[in-house]
């Protein structure tokens, strides 16, 4: 788990305590997995396991080792074409659709490459001193935040992975079912005007949540927990997925086009709902959040229940107020559970507002700068973490990002209203 000290007062004990419990979960994530599923890619979203972990590697191989280690010998130059993600200014890169045709490197390959990386690294860790460790210091805490990205990214990708077999076969099937019940959902009055929002303090966070800038909002309410699967069963039993007077044009479209009734992993049979997760087909469980449901569908529910939903500001100003503490990648649960008012975990709530940079943003300098900035186009903000977010990871300024048409990641919704 990440200490989150200070770059300018992590010790190199600390930054190499960090780095070893990061890349060690990444490969206790996939520990249970078969051979074989190492290799699925079931759609253009997901990456197939052996590439989540080979990329991250690539992460430190890039942008790390050769900066700080002048000597540092790659350990197939090959790599850097097969597991560089999206960074133009780095070089080519495989196709992301044929990232599931890469049989070789194997996976025993793949292992090798990450036990050669760390080896450089820890001693990298322990060689770098003076007016370089803080620069150094920040290079590999992004790294390692940018590996919990991908445990989470890890966890979704198997689960859509997985849902495709017929057999429907769990990740674990030792994951917990709560008999818990959801809180009555109230609402909360918030009151308006010009505020603060974006990241405040001396710890890591992301270029995206900077910088702290003054924000106008009005007297709202939000609701103190998410929408429920009973909940959202109403709205399809209303007719919800029939009705285009509650969908945005392009979601209309894109419902007809896809043939949507129901969210992602949601199956009826005969009389009875049931739901594909991480512990395999489960009855649906009508006290647990809705999750995998589009910003459109999110969209539409809310409009449906005379709500809207909430903005990234009014949702990162109540954040701010509550200790960071939920449903985050538990082991032994990895499903979203009934709550009773936290507002981290669980599922990624949707906002209603478009993904874009903050006034007066500067992305960081040379190729770290593609990692969030080119992404300001096109996709709407989420807050909170999930079920599947490693504790420690998120904050309040915490921005994550999806397309509207997004469902594989496991988001939900939370309603809100003017007051």
């Amino acid at each position: 788990m990440m200490t989150g000290k200070s770059n300018l007062c992590m010790t190199k004990t600390d930054l190499a305590a960090d780095y070893r419990d990061v890349r060690d979960e990444t490969e206790r994530i996939c520990a249970v997995l078969q051979m074989d599923d190492y290799q699925l890619q079931s759609i253009v979203e997901t990456s197939p396991p052996k590439w989540h972990i080979a990329h991250v590697s690539w992460f430190f191989e890039a942008f790390v080792l050769p900066e700080f280690y002048t000597a540092y010998r790659p350990y197939d130059p090959a790599f850097a074409y097969l597991f560089n993600s999206y960074y133009e200014t780095v070089g080519s890169m495989h196709p992301r659709p044929a990232r599931g045709m890469l049989s070789r490197p194997t996976v025993a390959e793949v292992y090798r490459y990450r036990a050669y990386v760390d080896e450089q690294m820890l001693a990298l860790i322990d060689s770098v001193d003076g007016a370089r460790w803080q620069d150094f210091a920040f290079r590999v805490t992004l790294g390692l935040n940018h590996e919990q990205q991908h445990q989470e990214l890890l966890f979704m990708d198997i689960k859509h992975n997985l849902s495709v077999n017929p057999l429907r076969p769990a990740y674990s099937e030792q994951l917990a079912v709560s008999e818990r019940q959801a809180a009555p959902m109230t609402w909360i009055d918030r009151a308006g005007g010009l505020m603060e929002i974006g990241y405040a303090g001396d710890g890591f966070a992301y270029d995206n949540e900077t910088p702290r800038h003054e924000v106008l909002v009005r007297d709202h309410r939000l609701a103190s927990r998410p929408v429920t699967n009973g909940e959202y069963l109403a709205f399809m039993a209303d007719d919800g997925y029939t009705r285009p007077e509650l969908w945005l044009s392009d979601g209309w479209s894109l419902l007809k086009r896809e043939g949507w009734q129901y969210p992602l992993y949601w199956e009826r049979h005969e009389d009875q709902w049931q739901q594909f997760t991480l512990g395999g087909m489960r009855p649906l469980n009508l006290e647990e959040p809705v999750c995998h449901l589009s910003f459109y569908e999110a969209d539409a529910y809310a409009r449906w229940a005379g709500k809207r939903l909430p903005s990234e500001a009014e949702l990162e100003l109540m954040l701010a107020g509550q200790a960071v503490v939920g449903n985050f990648a538990d082991p032994n649960v990895l499903h979203p559970q009934p709550g009773d008012g936290q507002w981290y975990g669980d599922v990624w709530e949707w906002s209603a507002s478009p993904y874009a940079a903050y006034p007066g943003f500067k992305p960081l300098a040379g190729s770290m700068g593609e990692y969030n900035g080119k992404f300001m186009c096109n996709q709407m903000g989420l807050r909170g973490g999930c079920c599947l977010t490693p504790p420690g990871h998120v904050r309040a300024s915490y921005r994550n990002f999806f397309y509207p048409h997004d469902r594989w990641p496991m988001t939900g919704l939370r309603l809100a209203e003017d007051a």
